[in-house]
């Protein structure tokens, strides 16, 4: 549902090399109900499953430019893409010194934030579950409570206005490692945030979210590909 949508697939297609890797067992992966091939794909929020899904951008080199946890619009993925086009660009310029590089980069993440546009924002709200989660284990802790002030923890209530939009997440964790080789990036602690485990159940759901009555039964048959993580190299182009 996101990258076979044009111009999104012509983009991957014409100047990145793609791949997957299945991270099935990995301390950081997660775990949901069951997801067939042959399942239903429905659409969710930006940064949805961010441990069953990361989406690397890298440069030729295995050093990661961007990562995308869990599920993101095709609109909002493009515009990502693009964001790593400027940084490979950065990273492979001769002239500027190592240490400015990282400098920049950091720059270049956190500025991204405010060209995000409104649509983007509204796609980018965590799931309930996962405030909800943030907000009864991680409190004093979470990067990802923005206000917690808002947070009436006695009486459960957590409006989803004190929590940052994933959008903001990903570059501000980005923002903190810049130019990290693929094979030394922290990804258990980049991806950590919501709840480890749960279900939304999609083949009850229509491809909009909304809830379909008598939907079929999962086919137990099936195998699972909950858990990838997809690398998107550069072709050199």
């Amino acid at each position: 549902m996101t990258l076979c949508q044009e111009p999104l697939f012509s983009l991957l297609k014409n100047y990145f090399v793609c791949g997957y890797k299945d991270i099935t067992g990995q301390d950081y992966a997660g775990s949901s109900g069951h997801h067939g091939k042959t399942g239903k794909a429905v659409k969710t929020s930006n940064g949805a499953g961010p441990r069953n899904l990361q989406l690397f951008v890298l440069a030729k080199d295995g050093t990661v430019l961007t990562c995308l946890p869990g599920y993101w619009d095709s609109q909002d993925l493009l515009s990502e893409l693009k964001l790593a086009y400027k940084l490979n660009a950065l990273y492979n310029d001769p002239k500027i010194a190592k240490y400015e590089k990282a400098k920049e980069f950091s720059k270049i993440h956190l500025d991204h934030i405010k060209k995000h546009s409104q649509a983007m924002v509204n796609r980018s709200h965590l799931q309930h579950f996962d405030a909800v989660y943030e907000a009864r284990h991680n409190i004093a802790s979470s990067d990802v409570i923005k206000d917690r002030e808002l947070i009436d923890r006695p009486t459960s209530r957590f409006p989803l206005e004190a929590f940052k939009t994933t959008d903001v997440i990903m570059h501000e964790r980005m923002a903190k490692r810049p130019f990290k080789p693929y094979v030394s990036f922290d990804t258990k602690d980049y991806v950590a945030y919501g709840k480890p485990m749960y279900d939304k159940n999609e083949d009850n759901l229509a491809t909009d979210g909304s809830s379909l009555v008598g939907a079929f039964a999962h086919d137990p048959n099936n195998q699972s590909l909950q858990n990838t993580v997809r690398v998107y190299n550069w072709k050199g182009k």
